[in-house]
């Protein structure tokens, strides 16, 4: 598996992990990488003596727990042990939590696929754990690992600014719509890569999202169909009476399985200044969760103007806490940002302080009108 693992490039949030501590904890969407950067790590240290990588759904643990394996390498010298996909072991939480307590030079790094399950059990694990959270792959690491040109992060003030400067990319906008139809996740560029795409979806919502929410098989194809209608309508204003009627649920069940569904990395729901990030209620807007998860549930025709707020949301969360604007599409403090094409106009946001224009078919901007790809280019 080393072997077969590159560090020609590394994803963001590898350089942000501090990798000296004791138990560290990678949580986020199937499809992101997290899996690539663990082996990556490992490559990178010195002394493979005393280094164990194993992944939970390993038919190892059928017979075995996390506890005993964590005890014969502690006695044969071993110093860090790597666990892949740890909510596919049971009870995980509480196994870690006894590891760490009893093995004090141990140092435990952890992954796991769906953040539900990490989420759920984390609570025993809150004072001993660094979490971390990763995203998929923005436009500024696509231009980097598909493309080979390489760009620096540019912050939100140096966006708005204007400083964005790439010159080996003199033409951005042919390279920013291959990003948006395949550019989100890492494996893009293996063969059958929607029908992957597609695969990660039924696993997430039929997997991931039922075990965590002990749903019947016939529930979690209605969470599909849930996802499938989202997909139709979105940016939308969430109907729960409707989609309830919809998709042949109960409406009190709607708002906790988009809640699920966002957490898996399928949707994001877009909240007001008030809620707590996540909520069950005051959700505004849903969106499905990146451009490419867009190409995919909709047979490759997205809506253009979902696909440029999709964008921009997606994009602009990890390092923002981005709302939803009363006068216009998004707000982050504490500028408001109207998002659209070419020929989008001022009229909505004029009287708007700190109104942003955000156009797509634009290579560079001026004054209060910014490209969208440069949202890209933030982390």
């Amino acid at each position: 598996m080393l072997r077969q693992t590159t560090q020609e490039h590394f994803r963001y949030l590898y350089h942000e992990i501090d990798w000296r501590a004791r138990m560290i904890g990678i949580t986020g969407p199937r499809g992101v990488g997290k899996s690539t950067m663990l082996l990556q790590h490992i490559k990178r240290m010195e002394d493979h003596r005393h280094v164990l990588y194993v992944s939970a759904d390993n038919l190892y643990f059928n017979n075995h727990s996390l506890v005993a394996l964590a005890d014969e390498l502690v006695k044969d010298g071993g110093t860090h042990l790597f666990i892949d996909e740890i909510h596919k072991y049971k009870g995980w939480s509480q196994e870690l939590k006894q590891i760490y307590d009893i093995h004090a030079d141990l140092h435990i790094v952890f992954t796991g696929s769906s953040i539900l399950n990490i989420n759920q059990g984390q609570a025993d694990l809150s004072r001993r754990a660094l979490m971390y959270t990763m995203q998929g792959m923005s436009f500024r690491e696509f231009l980097l690992i598909r493309k080979g040109i390489k760009a620096n992060v540019f912050s939100l003030d140096d966006i708005l600014d204007q400083r964005i400067s790439i010159p080996e990319l003199p033409h951005p906008l042919p390279a920013f719509r291959d990003y948006l139809a395949t550019g989100y996740y890492p494996f893009a560029n293996e063969v059958g890569f929607y029908q992957r795409l597609n695969q990660v979806i039924v696993q997430t919502v039929e997997i991931d999202i039922a075990q965590h929410a002990n749903l019947r098989p016939d529930t979690a194809r209605k969470l599909e169909r849930l996802l499938e209608i989202v997909s139709g309508m979105a940016p939308y204003k969430p109907n729960f009476d409707s989609l309830a009627q919809e998709v042949g649920v109960s409406k009190n069940n709607v708002p906790a399985y988009l809640v699920y569904l966002e957490q898996a990395g399928m949707l994001g729901l877009l909240r007001d200044n008030t809620s707590g990030i996540r909520s069950l209620g005051k959700m505004e807007k849903a969106y499905i969760d990146n451009p490419s998860l867009m190409y995919a549930l909709t047979g490759g025709k997205p809506d253009i103007g979902s696909l440029r707020e999709t964008f921009f949301y997606n994009q602009m969360r990890v390092r923002n806490r981005v709302v939803v604007s009363r006068e216009s599409d998004f707000f982050i403090d504490p500028y408001t940002f109207e998002v659209g094409g070419r020929n989008k106009g001022r009229r909505q946001i004029e009287n708007v302080p700190n109104g942003i224009i955000v156009k797509d078919d634009i290579e560079t901007g001026h004054g209060i009108v910014v490209p969208l790809w440069y949202f890209g280019m933030n982390y």
